[in-house]
């Protein structure tokens, strides 16, 4: 007996949705000033992106878009032991993105964006992140206009939708 189209589909979007809560589960077992770097890549994996500091530590990237909406960063010290957890896709943080900021200054701040998007008519280059909605049944976005030229930000926006 053949499954059903509906049926493949319902079970790989639930399946894909429960994943990244795997991830937070493993990041909640960590430990600051006790786990190691080495525990930190066996329980989560590599990470998106690794970003050297000036005082000898790095930051790691662990990133939950697009269908997620925490992207967390881990300090890492420079005796490759952890110093902290931070999820960076928080309303103080969104709020620190301001115009002429460039590309690699957004994403060391947030993050990955779970989408890019180029409008040729507007000349602007958009990423995308999925934040917390206010209520339960809001899907909300964080947006992020660059110019493409130059790759410095022009503006911010945010969408909202109500599920359901």
């Amino acid at each position: 007996m053949k499954t059903p189209l509906w049926l493949n589909v319902a079970a790989t979007t639930l399946i894909a949705s429960v994943l990244p809560g795997c991830d937070v589960v493993s990041l909640k077992e960590l430990k600051p000033g006790v786990s190691t770097a080495a525990e930190v890549r066996s329980r989560m994996g590599n990470p998106a992106q690794e970003y050297p500091n000036v005082d000898g530590t790095a930051t790691w990237e662990f990133n939950l878009q697009p269908n997620g909406i925490e992207c967390y960063m881990v300090t890492i010290g420079a005796d490759q032991v952890m110093q902290k957890i931070e999820q960076v896709l928080t309303e103080a943080n969104l709020a620190k993105v301001v115009a002429g900021m460039d590309r690699a200054e957004v994403r060391r701040l947030l993050g990955a964006p779970g989408s890019k998007v180029t409008y040729q008519n507007s000349q602007e280059e958009v990423w995308d992140w999925r934040v917390a909605g206010t209520i339960p049944t809001e899907e909300a976005h964080f947006h992020v206009h660059f110019d493409p030229a130059s790759g410095l930000v022009k503006r911010t926006s945010r969408r909202v939708e109500v599920r359901g």
